[in-house]
């Protein structure tokens, strides 16, 4: 599979079926998913589901979540990237990796090359993201890549108190 995206030290690439048995481990950790407002996923169908979207999304939308691949490991470390939010009509970017892979700035690494590949190859005019305000970690990657605090509001029915960032194409180009 072809990287898209690379940086000092991931390789970004779309999402592929090879990926489901790392993913079913990411995605069915508890501590991963508290901090996202999803459930813990516990079958490999759920996995399959999932790809399926992401590989639709690439399709129709020329952009996605992407796997998250260590240079010097090979490792798959997690998933970064652009989601459409047809709710909103805005386009998210997200991020989540094994636990083993915290707090060592490969979120903010990968956020950054994601945001400017989406400013400047995607010609997007705006970037949000979204998290839980009790996940300070995920909020200080969105300071850390110059994301704007926006609002505190619903995401969802079952997300009710969200934090809302975002980056305009203008703005970041300033910086």
């Amino acid at each position: 599979m072809k990287t898209l995206i690379e940086t000092e030290r991931l390789l970004l690439r779309e999402i592929t079926f090879d990926d489901k048995e790392e993913l079913l481990q990411l995605h069915s950790d508890p501590e991963v998913q508290k901090w996202t407002g999803e459930p813990v996923i516990e079958s490999m169908k759920e996995i399959e589901k999932a790809i399926d979207i992401r590989q639709n999304n690439y399709r129709q939308y020329g952009f996605g979540r992407l796997a998250a691949i260590q240079k010097d490991t090979s490792e798959f470390i997690g998933w970064v990237g652009l989601t459409y939010l047809q709710e909103f009509d805005k386009v998210d970017l997200g991020y989540r990796l094994k636990k083993k892979y915290w707090g060592m700035g490969f979120a903010t690494e990968a956020s950054k090359a994601i945001i400017d590949y989406g400013f400047n190859i995607l010609n997007l005019d705006l970037i949000i993201a979204i998290a839980l305000p009790e996940n300070k970690a995920s909020i200080r990657v969105m300071e850390k890549v110059g994301m704007i605090y926006d609002k505190q509001a619903p995401y969802d029915e079952m997300i009710l108190d969200a934090i809302w960032y975002k980056l305009d194409r203008t703005t970041y180009n300033k910086r």
